[in-house]
């Protein structure tokens, strides 16, 4: 959720500044899908054409991050990265990965191989091999991904990538728009430190800790009432 909402202000941010583009520099194992969807609905309702790139070398978008890269108007990767294995999976209420009902699998698999071949025809891309993606947890190379028309081309660097993304066309909610990046002055929106509180919090490691020490608060509370402190705590 802190990083749909730091998409969010970035989109619209680049929206209020006229900006020619806005790339995002991806490398995620995954996440929320409930997160995912939101990012996906900035992407699809910005109003300037959204880059996913997928870098630095070594760099990977997995799971939820082939959603996004496939939202995108355009798909990079730089080499030496790898996208896929986007199959949903369960957890329950503490984050450990449970195995759901045979008709809970189904659901949820089918929704997700509808949302992502509709995003790949919206985008002229792969759709096959992105239902292979979330099925079969198929995960592919960076080369192999520009081969097979996954994502649009590779980029070894950012530079590259504007100039070679330059004069494309893409189609945005409002129409046609031609990409006119090339030279283009770069200017980067980090997270602002409520995001990047939010995106601590949100470490499931951090989490259990802050969770464990809660419950042994309100036990010492319990334990000895009028204490204050622990239960505030």
């Amino acid at each position: 959720p802190a990083m749909e909402r730091y998409v969010a202000r970035a989109i619209n941010q680049a929206g209020k500044d006229n900006a020619a583009a806005i790339v995002f520099r991806m490398d995620t194992p995954g996440g929320l899908s409930s997160a995912m969807d939101d990012i996906i609905q900035d992407i699809l309702k910005s109003k300037v054409p959204v880059v996913v790139y997928v870098g630095p070398r070594g760099a990977r978008a997995a799971s939820a991050g082939v959603y996004i890269t496939y939202a995108a108007h355009i798909a990079a990767m730089a080499p030496g990265t790898n996208i896929g294995s986007a199959s949903p999976i369960f957890t329950d209420a503490t984050g450990n990965v449970t195995d759901g009902s045979a008709t809970l699998n189904a659901k949820v698999t089918n929704d997700a191989v509808s949302q992502i071949t509709n995003l790949a025809n919206l985008r002229g891309r792969n759709a096959d091999w992105a239902v292979k993606a979330v099925r079969n947890a198929d995960n592919i190379t960076a080369d192999q991904a520009a081969t097979m028309g996954v994502v649009d081309l590779l980029a070894p660097d950012l530079p590259t990538l504007l100039n070679d993304i330059n004069g494309r066309k893409v189609m945005l909610a409002s129409g046609v728009a031609t990409l006119n990046t090339a030279n283009a002055e770069v200017r980067s929106i980090d997270m602002n430190v409520i995001e990047q509180f939010l995106q601590l919090l949100s470490n499931s490691t951090i989490a259990f800790m802050l969770l464990s020490a809660g419950m042994l608060g309100l036990f010492l509370e319990f334990s000895h009432p009028g204490a204050v402190l622990p239960g505030v705590a």
